[in-house]
């Protein structure tokens, strides 16, 4: 009760219930603001692991005896046979230039089998233009939208695509050039993705790389990505020697692990805001004891004990902590759950783009709650809240009843 009405304090002790509010404001922007980040970067990475692994093989396999696999097929069988292993997807790769009359770029064209390209969900999806049905057979190919965008194409049009390894003639080795029509437009929703990649039909690509009916490399889909290094012994068994196996992880490390140690700093940054605010308490506190020194001392030779006096003002802060962690929880779960409309309608506002596509890779902001990173957010809270209370509490229960009334 006493804790209670301390909280309301009273005209002329206006400012000091003007630092509690400040200290309320500031643990609730804390918490919110370090749960939204973090659900943002969480989903930041869920999302980008996402469209990587949706898009390449968990675990790609080269030859480890020559520039292609020949006997593909029965690799395919081998490794289809491991434990674990759900896909195993032959594939011609190679790096050319696409050419229209509106522009020109570097590409990546990826032969691949009608079948294994109809199974990737981050291709064939609702967001497909055109159709993949007959692709074997088409002599098509199928592209990203940005990059349909950037050269003025569409389904039906023509793209030219050309190889610096051409035919060699007496003139040294000239450039291929063929041009492709397209039956499929594709949206990944990762731009370095939907701006740069071309699928092939698996045997047009042979004959245009010049494979000899050989396969560049075979991706790998397992069961438990995140477990990939666990596989790599029994695919090593199963290839016998014959091939050399590269993962998702080993492949993006440096990305990821960028992206951990930024959700790190992020985390120690945003921290201090609610270190800041419990600062604040502090403050705050001492200033009520200091103004209520008079009614702790009639406390005291009214028989209430230290301990009771320290419990008062303990109170007294852990409430100002307690209500702050719960108002920032509530309010980074509600920006978290509506950010994307959040960011729609600030972009609209301000008539700028706050999240670039071409710059985040993605084409929305994405944010992943986690329910123990959230908890672990407010426990911090509340514990560096009620931290802030112990001296100013210690101090109100030391203080002389004595010393405090001799000169009233």
């Amino acid at each position: 009760m006493i804790a209670v009405r301390y909280l309301r304090a009273r005209r002329r002790e206006g400012f000091i219930s003007v630092i509690a509010g400040f200290s309320f404001l500031g643990i609730v922007l804390g918490v919110a603001t370090l749960i939204i980040v973090m659900a943002v970067m969480n989903g930041f990475r869920a999302e980008l692991l996402a469209k990587v692994l949706g898009f390449n093989g968990h675990v790609t396999a080269y030859s480890s005896i020559g520039l292609t696999i020949p006997d593909f097929d029965q690799r395919v069988k081998e490794l289809l046979a491991v434990k674990g292993v759900t896909k195993a997807i032959p594939i011609v790769e190679g790096q050319v230039m696409a050419t229209s009359t509106r522009s020109n770029s570097g590409v990546l064209v990826r032969g691949i089998r009608e079948a294994d390209l109809k199974s990737l969900p981050s291709v064939n999806n609702a967001r497909l233009k055109g159709s993949l049905d007959g692709f074997d057979k088409s002599q098509g190919i199928a592209i990203g939208y940005r990059m349909a965008f950037k050269h003025g194409v569409g389904v039906g049009d023509k793209l030219t695509l050309i190889s610096p390894n051409g035919p060699t003639t007496i003139l040294g080795v000239t450039p291929l050039l063929r041009s492709y029509r397209i039956v499929a437009v594709f949206n990944v929703g990762m731009s370095e993705y939907d701006a740069s990649v071309i699928y092939m039909p698996f045997t047009e690509a042979q004959d245009y790389f010049q494979t000899d009916n050989a396969a560049s490399a075979i991706e790998i889909m397992v069961a438990k990505p995140d477990e990939v290094d666990s596989y790599i012994g029994p695919l090593n068994a199963a290839a016998r020697g014959h091939l050399q196996f590269v993962t998702w992880k080993t492949t993006n490390q440096t990305f990821f692990n960028a992206l951990e140690v930024e959700s790190n700093v992020m985390f120690l940054i945003l921290t201090l805001i609610i270190l800041v605010a419990a600062l604040n308490i502090v403050s705050g506190l001492i200033m009520l004891v200091k103004d209520k020194g008079h009614d702790i001392a009639i406390l005291r030779t009214m028989g209430a004990t230290s301990g009771s006096v320290l419990r008062i003002f303990f109170m007294t802060g852990a409430a100002i902590g307690t209500l702050g962690t719960i108002a920032g929880v509530l309010l980074g779960v509600v920006i978290c759950h509506n950010i994307e409309e959040i960011r729609q309608f600030l972009s609209a506002l301000t008539q700028r783009q706050l999240f670039s596509p071409e710059l985040y890779y993605l084409s929305h902001l994405p944010a992943d709650m986690d329910l123990h990173q959230t908890v672990a957010i407010a426990l911090m809270s509340l514990g560096l809240s009620f931290l802030a209370t112990l001296y100013p509490s210690w101090r109100a229960a030391r203080l002389d009843p004595v010393e405090a009334l001799r000169y009233e």
